[in-house]
Formats: C-alpha cells, structure tokens, sequence
C-alpha cells in the first residue's frame, strides 16, 4: 500500500520509519459531510455523532511504525463500524433486497445508516431510494472496508501477525440511548476486545497497564465491548488481534462547541507515547 488521500472516502498514511505490524484506523472522526446527504437534523447536533479529532491525535502513529487510515465522511451519512446486514428497511423507498439482520442497532435507529441523531430527533424527511442507499454502500462504506482488510492482510502477510487498534472517542456522560443509562459518568478510556475474543488478552493487558501508566483511568468492555470492525477482521488465533481503543472526549475538546480544549496537546503527546509503545510490543508480541 501506498500513503492515499481520497477526498471526502478516506485517508492511508503509511509508516515513515520501519514498519511495525501495527495498524490504527479512525472510522468516524470525518467532518466532510457529502452533498446528497440532505438532512434536516440541526448540524451541531448531527456533528455529536462525530468522533472528532481522533485521527489528529494519533496523528504520530506513522512516526512509530504505524499505518494510520480513516474515514473522512461522518458515520451519520454511513456507519461503516456495521454489518451490512444492520439496516433500518424503515427507512429505504422500495423494496430492500440486500441482507437484513435483527439488529439492535438498526431497531434503535443507528444501524448502517442513521435514522435519528444523538438526540433521537428525525435525520431526514423522507425515504432513502433504493439506488442511494446502494450508493453510500459502494462508494464509501465498501472502500473503507477493502481499505482496511488490505492494509490489515499485507501487515499479516509482511510480519506474520497484526495488531489492529480501532480508534474512537465517547461523551463524557451517558445519555437516553445508553446501555447503562442517562446520566453516568464513563471512564477516561475504555478498551473493548468483545469480551476476549477479538485480541490476546496480552494486548488489552498491555494496553491497559501502558494507559494506567500514563496515568489514565482505563475499564475493559464496558460500557463499550467492540462492534464491526473488531469483530469482522480480528482472528487471533491466526495472529489477527483487533482492540477498541475509546477516549472520554472531554479530555480533549468541549463536547458543545467541539472546540480542542487546553489539553488536547497534551493528551496527543500521551497518545504518541501509547502508540509508540504499542508499536514496540507489536514487533516482539
């Protein structure tokens, strides 16, 4: 693979000094919202979807033996971090003939693409036509997907192992929608490996211990255990190991004007000093 940028599809920085069998993906730090999105969702509140900022704080990952890709579209348009099969058929003008899960996610409105924002307000005032829907399919989820499993199978093929850290951030505070319920106060980070089957319980050791060192409050699997992306492209008994990696987002920004906070320099700074110990257990892992 090569270092790519395809506007408003995704990003590849790859390694600029020796290449570990690391790599890091944002899926939903994207802020270039496409033109056929025609939402009447208030725009600030559709942008509390966004993992903002993520890939800009583990921007060093390329600087340590990483690649580092993600989205540049917001996962309100499409969620890449679902099955194909999660779709709310609720929202398609026609007939779906594509695969249909009963999935929580979709029943909730979140599934593959959004039903409702953050607020459990109405994203559109329509259907979605059968045509566009297949439409964000191939042209964004689908090239995010082929993306990553390449850069994750070349890693594989190159090294014989690969570790996979997919990046996200949360709201501070636990609303409506949460498992847990409104009003709960989430660790600094949480580590998700699908309750032990998407990674060696070594790296979420090391990840946790490496953060608990830097000084940070770290829980495992909840209130997030993974979803997609971990789940479809981790194998670790063929040294496939995929961890969730989840920042609490007031560490960095401000949740309501989404501006950087005072500290979000020095989270970055932690962050470089996370992955560049990541990327030295990955070499001897």
């Amino acid at each position: 693979m090569n270092d790519t940028d395809r506007p408003g599809i995704l990003f590849v920085r790859m390694p600029t000094t020796d290449p570990a069998p690391l790599v890091m993906d944002s899926p939903h730090s994207g802020t270039s919202y496409p033109d056929d999105f025609n939402h009447i969702s208030d725009f600030m509140v559709l942008r509390r979807a966004e993992d903002t900022y993520i890939h800009e704080l583990y921007a060093d990952a390329p600087d340590h033996g990483a690649l580092l890709m993600g989205a540049h579209f917001p996962r309100s348009y499409i969620d890449v971090n679902r099955g194909l099969d999660e779709i709310d058929t609720s929202l398609i003008d026609g007939v779906w003939d594509g695969p249909v899960s009963d999935s929580e996610k979709a029943a909730a409105g979140i599934g593959l693409i959004w039903r409702v924002n953050q607020l459990n307000e109405n994203i559109y005032d329509r259907k979605l036509p059968v045509a566009e829907t297949r439409h964000r399919i191939e042209t964004y989820w689908q090239a995010y997907h082929n993306t990553l499993q390449e850069a994750l199978n070349e890693t594989r093929e190159n090294f014989g192992k690969v570790i996979h850290i997919n990046c996200h951030s949360m709201p501070e505070i636990s609303n409506e929608s949460s498992k847990e319920g409104p009003g709960v106060r989430r660790p600094e980070f949480c580590l998700g490996d699908r309750r032990g089957k998407t990674c060696s319980p070594e790296l979420t050791r090391f990840a946790q211990a490496t953060l608990n060192d830097l000084g940070y409050e770290v829980a495992v699997n909840e209130p997030y255990a993974g979803v997609e992306l971990v789940r479809a492209y981790s194998d670790p008994a063929d040294n496939r190991h995929s961890l969730q990696v989840e920042i609490r987002r007031d560490l960095y920004m401000d949740e309501e004007s989404l501006e950087r906070s005072n500290n979000f320099n020095t989270l970055k700074s932690d962050l470089s000093n996370f992955t560049k110990k990541l990327s030295a257990f990955s070499r001897a892992f």
